[in-house]
């Protein structure tokens, strides 16, 4: 007897879900590799070369996460006690389980903005006057793209400012850029002219590009040198790596250009939404490839359509209880982002709490 068909999952919780394509499964295996840790894997030695030029940056570092990018980045600038400024909806700040003040003994001044962007003013106003009872003020972190800013992009300008402010109070800078190539694309600017301000900075692979792990930090070379240590201390090292570094070089051949068909699929995905009554689609006029869903004004909440959702084959993270978050990216076709709208669409039709009053 046949197993029944299953629709295929329209997963919009996260770019993490992309899987590596066969043309990339295809480049893993034909990877020469070598010991890492002895600097011999060639395919590991040119995607770190290439990301550092690519950043406007002297060395590169592959890793296996992008928190553990951020977190060694921390650890490196960062003494016990010192303190980073950076938004209160951060990633760093929210998501990654305390790491900053687990390993590097250093806490956070978050900055209050729904974009997840800030300025000089609000950065300056949160620097501790130095004395022996204060934090020490280290580092200022940014978002390339925000992430529950919505996918909004720093400008060039914005982020020379900061680094005019971090060359005068003696702070680093750091980027987590783990959607920087969707900002490169979006503006038509190499990443470099983003990245290239920065102490330190990272790309994730795992995202947007496609690949099935990684990430790659850059900065100074004496940065990476200290990086590489980190790396070592926290179980990083990953031996026969080209294995993993071959899917980012494929990716940086292939999948960067094509990012702007995921931020057309979210513009389409906003625009089916748009005329909902009640529901308000954050960012207006979307950016690149988030998108948030402000249930509030529909009286449904987000758990009960996501679970509605998930009976369709459709998969999105609840951000809270009115909140729903979605990403479009290279497994999300264009057929999908129509299909998953009007899923919506109907759902919250059916969900709604009956407005005649009878």
């Amino acid at each position: 007897m046949s197993m029944p068909d299953h629709p295929r999952l329209i997963d919009l919780s996260a770019d993490t879900a992309t899987r590596p394509s066969e043309a990339m499964r295809l480049a893993i295996c034909a990877a020469p590799v070598g010991d890492e840790q002895r600097g011999e894997d060639p395919t590991t030695l040119a995607l770190e070369e290439r990301v550092a030029a690519l950043l406007g940056q002297e060395k590169a570092l592959f890793l296996p996460s992008g928190t553990m990018a951020n977190q060694i980045a921390f650890l490196v600038h960062c003494r016990p006690g010192d303190e980073i400024v950076c938004a209160e909806n951060a990633h760093v700040f929210g998501s990654e389980g305390a790491g900053a003040a687990v390993l590097a003994g250093a806490q956070f001044r978050p900055i209050d903005t729904a974009t997840g962007i800030f300025t000089v003013a609000d950065v300056a106003s949160r620097l501790r006057a130095p004395r022996h009872r204060s934090p020490h003020s280290r580092v200022i972190a940014i978002e390339q793209t925000t992430n529950r800013g919505g996918g909004r992009i720093w400008s060039e300008e914005a982020i020379g400012a900061l680094k005019g402010l971090a060359l005068e109070k003696g702070l680093a800078l750091h980027m987590d850029g783990a959607r920087l190539l969707n900002a490169a694309v979006v503006t038509g600017l190499p990443a470099a002219r983003f990245a290239a301000p920065c102490d330190s900075v990272w790309i994730d692979l795992s995202k947007g590009l496609g690949c099935p792990v990684g990430a790659v930090l850059a900065g100074s070379a004496g940065f990476i040198e200290e990086a590489l240590v980190w790396k070592h201390r926290l179980g990083g090292a990953m031996r026969q790596s080209g294995i993993l570094a071959a899917a980012g070089l494929y990716a940086l051949d292939h999948n960067v250009e094509r990012l702007a068909e995921d931020h057309d699929n979210a513009r389409r995905l906003a625009s089916a939404l748009a005329t909902v009554p009640g529901l308000h689609v954050q960012p207006e006029g979307v950016v690149t490839n988030i998108l948030f869903l402000d249930l509030a004004g529909t009286g449904v909440s987000a758990s009960a359509l996501a679970g509605v959702l998930a009976g369709e084959a459709i998969r999105v993270n609840v951000e809270g209880q009115n909140r729903i978050r979605m990403v479009t990216h290279l497994d999300v076709s264009a057929d999908d982002v129509e299909v998953a709208g009007s899923a919506i669409i109907a759902a919250l039709a059916r969900l709604r709490p009956d407005q005649s009053g009878g």
